[in-house]
């Protein structure tokens, strides 16, 4: 009757003999499958029964959900499992319809590794690619990039393997389908038949906020970077899908500056038409009761009829938000009247970071710009199991305000927006106002200075509010026109058309009484070349939140970090005053508050004095040595480096030893053993100290100084003979050593 302990010895041996035999076996059928010329073939094994699609327990899938491949292009490929499921082991092959894998031709497109210590290409299969070593995952990625034209429908396949069962599916979650985009399908590029110019006005409203977003969401430092683009021509691409973004693009996407992006587009010349910008956003997200969302202007026209712009949501490696390439030209040759985008985040290919505030890492070489996913990565703030889309972080509005010149639209608009001239005083000024000059609004126009109907003049003004660059001049500050007395252009009135009245820009104010204005255009100017005295600008008082009191602040920003990573240090906070007092008296509030912080002890190395300089060689003749020696400044604590070696020593060899040499050695030991005789050494003193009673060192002394380096001491009173007729060479003893070394 065989034991417990037999049986199972038993069964491990079984075990081993099934997986020797079988591995024996499937070698053989692999060579054997070579030898008769086949390429290669991706093992199948039974499953524990039947596996349901419906369940996508396993998941193959390739970014964007495309269910056609452009031939030549890279595709991002996922394969993963639904929580709680996992895999150790997979293959993933790519093969053209109908086609089982035995020859090289089988194989449609290439694989490219993203992370060689996670997958590999098969050893007896290089078209494929499996694990590098076996370990639970729950998510790999490769790049494939599609075959050349002509190769038809391409089915990705996968195998799992999950403990010792392997799933393959011929259809269902872990195939994917691509058939080739037929170029013959696309529609030829339209180019625009509007006519005259069209005015927009572009307003971006952020929605990335810790409710919207909640998973890792960057509390401290979020923000929109300053918005930057153009309207522009098809010639000209400022940033695309699956293009290389420029160092303007990456300056934008991974500091947030516009400096390098909008010397870029500048440079371009008429393939620009308008720079589009406006200012960053802090924090990322704020109800537009307390401040107006970022908004700009632009033109186009039926060459440059293309809008683009990006804005970096930040901290992040080199995401960011925006519009390529939107084209305002309808077929029907008029202009857009509204658009409503929502904005989804971007990565721009030049930091590999997975979340808002990875360290940098820069991507080399170099990848495509792209679309995050909710299955990039699981650290990913974006990251879904299920794949679903992100929700999206912004959303963009482009208005038309105003239109100039013919048109020419098959069909009728229903906006009359049509002016005489679309600000063309602020389009020249803006060309030649230098970009470190910060001007107020123009002031309306005086009375003119004639009373009759002779000439005269009539003035407006502006204030210089900053200059940035004190080396770049501004322009001036004043303005002048011609003009005559009342009553000298009475039909005037009669033969100016103006537009209708564009809406209220928001209110100055998030509490309290602020100031609004509103526009409108000239769409009509008389017919003497006289200019319109009515009014195209109006503001009113405007009040937001009645009930708001005066001296308003925001909460308290969270304490900043220590200003020291060791000892005693200080941390600040801030709030920010969002109103000041209506009566001008001064706010007695406090907006920033400081006070000490403590972290750990700072660790001290060990310091050491110079060394010294050699000693004479301790013999005169012959081979001898010589020593150095240094002292200890400081000793470690708090768990630094120890102190290394305080004596050195070195051979010496001065000359070779004569008879002669010899007896003068021995006659200068001599003498020095009679000077011994004559004065105690220290070593006889030692002998005698050594007598003296020895007791235990006193506790260190409080430290001298808190902080910048300060003494403490420590004594050993030595109990010294009461009667001897010998002198007493008992003596106290005292160490000091440094302390709080740690800057204050």
């Amino acid at each position: 009757m065989m034991d417990k302990d037999g049986m199972v010895v038993l069964l491990v041996f079984l075990n081993l003999l099934f997986f020797h035999t079988d591995a024996f076996r499937r070698d053989t059928a692999e060579r054997q499958s070579r030898s008769e010329g086949g390429f290669c073939r991706i093992l199948r094994t039974q499953t524990r029964g039947a596996r349901r699609d419906g369940q996508n327990e396993f998941r193959l899938r390739v970014e964007g959900d495309p269910e056609t491949y452009q031939p030549g292009s890279t595709y991002r490929v996922s394969l993963y499992a639904s929580s709680p499921s996992y895999f150790r082991g997979f293959t993933l092959i790519a093969l053209k319809e109908g086609r089982e894998g035995v020859t090289p031709d089988d194989y449609a497109g290439t694989f490219k590794l993203i992370d060689e210590s996670d997958t590999q290409f098969m050893t007896n299969c290089p078209p494929a690619v499996t694990e590098s070593i076996p370990r639970r995952r729950t998510r790999i990625q490769v790049f494939w990039t599609a075959p050349p034209s002509g190769s038809g429908c391409v089915t990705l396949k996968a195998s799992v393997v999950q403990r010792r069962i392997i799933f393959f599916q011929d259809e269902g979650s872990l195939t994917k389908r691509l058939c080739e985009k037929v170029a013959t399908t696309e529609k030829p590029i339209q180019e625009c038949c509007a006519c005259g110019t069209a005015k927009y006005r572009v307003t971006f409203y952020g929605n990335w906020s810790e409710k919207v977003h909640p998973k890792d969401y960057p509390r401290r430092a979020n923000h929109w970077s300053a918005l930057i683009g153009a309207s522009h021509s098809r010639s000209y691409v400022l940033w695309e899908y699956g293009g290389f973004a420029s160092e303007g693009v990456k300056q934008v996407a991974e500091y947030g500056s516009p400096v390098k992006m909008e010397e870029e587009i500048r440079q371009k010349g008429d393939d620009v038409m308008t720079v589009i910008k406006t200012k960053a956003q802090w924090p990322a997200w704020q109800p537009l009761n307390v401040h107006a969302a970022p908004s700009a202007e632009f033109s186009v026209d039926r060459a440059r009829h293309l809008m683009s712009f990006l804005t970096m949501l930040g901290p992040s490696p080199d995401w960011n938000v925006g519009l390529s390439g939107e084209d305002l030209c309808t077929r029907d040759c008029g202009w857009v009247q509204r658009m409503v985008k929502d904005l989804v985040p971007w990565d721009a290919g030049t930091d590999s970071g997975v979340t808002y505030e990875s360290p940098n890492k820069p991507s080399n070489p170099q990848e495509r710009i792209r679309p995050l996913t909710s299955l990039d990565h699981p650290q990913s703030p974006f990251y879904d199991p299920s794949g679903g889309p992100i929700t999206p972080l912004a959303q963009v509005v482009v208005e038309r305000i105003a239109r100039k010149g013919e048109q020419c639209n098959t069909v009728p608009d229903s906006i009359d927006d049509i002016v005489a001239d679309i600000a063309q005083e602020e389009k020249e000024e803006a060309d030649n106002t230098p970009e470190t000059c910060i001007y107020s609004n123009w002031s309306p126009w005086s009375a003119c200075s004639s009373s009759t109907c002779d000439k005269g003049r009539r003035m407006r003004q502006r204030m210089l509010k900053a200059q940035l660059d004190p080396n770049m001049p501004c322009l001036h500050t004043q303005d002048f026109e011609p003009c005559m007395g009342p009553g000298c252009s009475e039909e005037e009135a009669s033969t100016c058309m103006m537009s209708e009245w564009i809406s209220w820009s928001p209110c100055s104010a998030s509490c309290g009484m602020g100031m609004r204005s509103r526009e409108r255009y000239v769409k009509q100017f008389p017919e003497d070349g006289s200019s319109c005295t009515l009014p195209t600008e109006e503001t009113e008082k405007c009040v937001v939140n009645e009930d708001c009191c005066n001296c308003v602040v925001t909460e308290w920003a969270e304490w900043e970090p220590c200003s020291v990573s060791c000892g005693v240090g200080m941390r600040r906070r801030e709030r920010m005053m969002k109103m000041e007092a209506s009566d001008g008296s001064p706010c007695q509030v406090q907006l920033v508050e400081a006070e000490k912080c403590m972290m750990s002890e700072c660790n001290t190395d060990c310091m050491l004095s110079e060394w010294s300089a050699w000693s004479e060689c301790n013999k005169s003749c012959g081979k001898g040595h010589m020593i150095r020696s240094r002292m200890v400044k400081l000793e470690p604590q708090f768990g630094g480096m120890p102190c290394p070696e305080t004596v050195q020593r070195k051979k010496c060899k001065i000359r070779k030893c004569t008879k002669g040499s010899r007896t003068s050695d021995k006659r200068k030991r001599q003498e020095a053993s009679d000077r011994r005789r004559a004065k105690p050494s220290k070593e006889s003193v030692a002998e005698e100290s050594s007598a003296c009673p020895i007791r235990p060192w006193s506790s260190w002394t409080e430290c001298t100084k808190l902080c910048g380096g300060g003494i403490q001491e420590r004594v050993m009173n030595l109990k010294k003979k009461g009667k001897s007729s010998q002198p007493n060479h008992c003596k106290n003893k005292k160490e000091i050593r440094a302390c709080n070394v740690h800057p204050c």
